[in-house]
């Protein structure tokens, strides 16, 4: 098949956007679906005027305008479900949406694919393992959550987690389903404020002259990944047939993320390296409830199967995004 007729939803969101632009520019069919409560129109301003692009503002939950998103695309091949409610903050601020958002959205996006006898590509998370006793995080490793009377952290792990269940049962069903699980994407449209993430929060402060607050120790690891080697797992997982090994795509999860280790708190240091505001203060605040120790990917499944290798490593990564921030 040479054009996909395909469905992004969070389409306006960081990830979306970046996913939706790739698609647009390979000459595919997409309708973006998004409520615009993380996502922005201003992510979209390359492709929203392209013949093969329609936006359609409206909540994933809701069956009418999915169905709307098909009718508008005469016909579906392919689903990237990304659209849920992210940001650590609201995870203990607003778990009952995070859960609401994250697992009816998913369920009514199956229940579409299923119905269309569409491919389906599930943006997961590594939150999905929750508390990861086992590093790096492979597929098949133990998921593991704490109490939730202590935090509701895991609102958005758990829901991850119950996602990829319902993945793997419209698999048996005999959907067409990938997983992706990116490792902390990051890029010049993620969202900076305080339910932001890390990276973009940790430059916002940069661009206001404020001091950056390292939650916890900072000892905590991350591996952060260039939005476009991101961008570039997803469209693999939903384009190829087959792996390049010529496995069948159907019900595996791949791990999309850098092997670049780091500190939260090396990461502060390197931010203000990189911006060249070496007087900027870094202070250490109180942490996150259930943060995660350590958080890195194997990605050997994706490198043999999708023949997927992130290629930006972090310096240049934070270089390109501080330059593109502070041309605008």
């Amino acid at each position: 098949m040479s054009e996909f007729r395909i469905l992004v939803t969070g389409g306006a969101g960081f990830l979306g956007s970046s996913l939706c632009q790739s698609l647009v520019k390979m000459g595919h069919k997409v309708v973006a679906l998004d409520s615009l409560f993380r996502g922005n129109l201003e992510n979209l301003s390359e492709v929203k005027d392209a013949e093969n692009f329609t936006f359609i503002h409206a909540d994933v939950r809701e069956v009418e305008a999915l169905d709307g998103a098909v009718e508008t695309l005469g016909g579906l091949d392919l689903v990237f479900h990304l659209a849920a409610v992210n940001g650590t903050k609201w995870f203990h601020e607003a778990a009952h949406s995070v859960i609401d958002v994250n697992i009816n959205g998913t369920l009514r996006t199956l229940e579409l694919a299923m119905a269309h006898d569409a491919r389906y590509v599930l943006a997961s998370s590594p939150e999905a393992f929750g508390e990861a006793p086992q590093q790096p995080i492979r597929d098949g490793n133990m998921m593991q959550f704490t109490d939730p009377a202590k935090h509701q952290r895991h609102s958005y792990g758990a829901s991850k987690y119950l996602d990829e269940v319902a993945c793997q049962h419209a698999v048996r069903e005999g959907l067409d389903v990938r997983i992706i699980r990116p490792f902390n994407a990051y890029g010049p449209r993620l969202v900076g404020d305080d339910y932001g993430q890390v990276v973009s929060i940790f430059f916002n402060k940069l661009l206001n002259n404020e001091t950056i607050v390292v939650h916890g120790d900072g000892l905590q690891t991350r591996s952060f990944t260039w939005i476009d080697d991101v961008t570039d797992g997803f469209v693999k997982a939903g384009l190829l047939e087959k792996g390049v090994d010529g496995s069948d795509l159907s019900g595996l999860a791949f791990n999309i993320g850098s092997t670049e280790e780091i500190t939260i708190s090396q990461l502060a240091q390197k931010v203000v390296s990189t911006s060249g505001k070496e007087g900027t203060e870094i202070e250490f605040g109180t942490g996150y409830f259930g943060d995660s120790k350590r958080r890195l990917p194997d990605i050997e499944g994706a490198e043999k199967i999708l023949g997927w290798q992130p290629t930006v490593d972090l310096q240049q990564g934070l270089q390109m995004m501080w330059n593109e921030l502070t041309e605008n």
